[in-house]
């Protein structure tokens, strides 16, 4: 039979003869009932509302869970998209908004606005530390029940790919920062009082190896670690062992779903497959080229957001000259201390063939725009020649992504794509079908797929365990 409960995955010892598995019957039951969605399965947040308000209402009303894309947009943006989603789905289907890990003015402008507008569930992705925008989110609410249990509506699922970080989601809230966010009125003493009691999320996703950035740990190590960490972080903190650890990463197919619910995955995510469906946020130009990916058509480059930390990210790379092109820029400035080191030809070749403007104008550009609002980044490029180097390259990156988004045909080699290996699996699982395009794909469809195929997969290995048959490739 499946075993399952309200933290783990799907278990297969053995199932009757004439029987079989639903997608419903896959994952935890307490994912499916905390977010009141079908199946234990979401759609994982994109930069820049890739993850559009067409695509989040589009699983909700699907009776599916979907993260709206809420990096990097301003205030106005954010507060229109969630006006709009919320009128759509209203107050009882299911959807969630990114919370990504920023400067602390910026977070807090987020969580205002989410709290503004009721909204219950976040992924909160790229946190190296708990910090007080979080903890303000994750405690705004929090009550204790009549039954005496401790109650949090807003839910908060993690996405992490590090031990470290997956450990600070498995604790309550750091009490420091839970002191001075009491003490600034920003939560109440009774908020306050009850963080001890609760974990810092309600899921955390294990993220191997995907599209943008990526620490490109392989699932099959990944998430068994990740599960036995909340085992034993339940040991001292019994709440942890309520959290649900699922899977994102790679999760493109129904047979890669299926792998991470043996391996005990509450629910899975997923992200770039959903990229290249009618309802992404992104170009058609760029969703073209997606369609075409195959497994091997994706490449490492430098994060632009994390340049100097050497953060890397995972980009499309066929028929583009952007992953060849970053990494050269990344290469240049580890090698030298100032574009005045640059020879002239290779001066001359960045200035342009890669980036198109002279050094003198991009920085002018880089300048300007952060002189009104971040004046300390102006002030230290101009005592740091390496900083400023660093400026001038990463716009070129800002540039990739924006004619990417806006379908610029001009810069089409250009493009930066966030893409991972799941894509191709999919692709090619598409090709000769009526989804091939991706105008017919939707990222409902695409879920239903992939969990009807995991159930159907699983229920035929359950059988030959139950016929004692040897597992056999077919």
């Amino acid at each position: 039979m499946l075993s399952r409960d309200g933290t783990s995955g799907t278990r297969i010892t053995a199932l009757p003869l004439g029987s079989g598995l639903r997608p419903e019957d896959l994952g935890s039951a307490g994912f499916r009932a905390d977010h009141g969605v079908a199946y234990a399965y979401a759609s994982g947040s994109m930069y820049k509302a890739i993850a559009s308000v067409e695509l989040v209402v589009r699983m909700g009303r699907a009776g599916l869970l979907g993260y709206f894309g809420a990096g990097g947009l301003g205030e106005n943006e954010l507060d229109a998209s969630l006006r709009r989603i919320r009128a759509e789905l209203g107050d009882h289907r299911a959807f969630g908004v990114n919370l990504l890990s920023s400067r602390p003015e910026r977070e807090e402008r987020t969580v205002d606005a989410l709290l503004a507008h009721g909204v219950r569930r976040v992924e909160a992705a790229s946190f190296v530390q708990i910090t007080p925008a979080l903890v303000r989110y994750r405690l705004s609410g929090a009550h204790r029940a009549p039954d005496g249990t401790v109650r949090t509506p807003n839910r908060v699922m993690a996405k992490v790919s590090r031990q470290e970080v997956a450990e600070a989601f498995l604790a309550p809230p750091p009490a420091g920062i839970v002191h001075a966010l009491a003490d600034a009125g920003r939560i109440t003493p009774q908020e306050a009082g009850l963080a001890p009691s609760i974990t810092m999320c309600d899921d955390l996703c294990a993220e191997a190896d995907s599209g943008g950035h990526t620490d490109q740990r392989p699932m099959t190590a990944l998430l068994p670690a990740m599960l036995t960490l909340r085992d034993r972080a339940a040991m001292t903190h019994a709440p942890a062992g309520r959290v649900r650890i699922g899977a994102a990463g790679g999760i493109g197919t129904p047979e890669a779903a299926a792998a991470a619910f043996v391996m005990g995955a509450g629910f899975v995510l997923t992200g770039s497959i959903n990229q290249c469906t009618a309802e992404a946020g992104t170009s058609d130009t760029a969703k073209d080229l997606l369609q075409r990916a195959q497994v091997q058509d994706t490449a490492l480059v430098p994060a632009g957001d994390m340049f100097e930390m050497g953060t890397k990210a995972q980009v499309l790379r066929r028929g583009l000259f952007f992953p060849a092109r970053a990494n050269k820029l990344y290469e240049l400035w580890l090698r030298h201390g100032s574009l005045d080191e640059l020879d002239p030809d290779t001066a001359d070749n960045v200035q342009r063939r890669i980036l198109g403007r002279t050094f003198e104008e991009v920085w002018q550009e880089v300048r300007a725009r952060y002189a009104a609002t971040r004046p300390a980044i102006v002030e230290r490029a101009e005592q740091d020649p390496k900083r400023r180097m660093a400026l001038v390259f990463t716009w070129y990156f800002a540039k990739a992504t924006r004619v990417a988004l806006e379908g610029d045909t001009d810069h089409r080699v250009d493009f930066q794509i966030p893409c991972g290996p799941a894509l191709g699996a999919l692709n090619e699982r598409l090709r000769g079908t009526p989804r091939e395009h991706w105008r017919n794909r939707h990222p409902d469809d695409l879920a239903r797929l992939i969990m009807t195929g995991a159930a159907e997969l699983l229920s035929r290995v359950a059988r030959l365990t139950s016929s004692s048959q040897p597992f056999a490739a077919a």
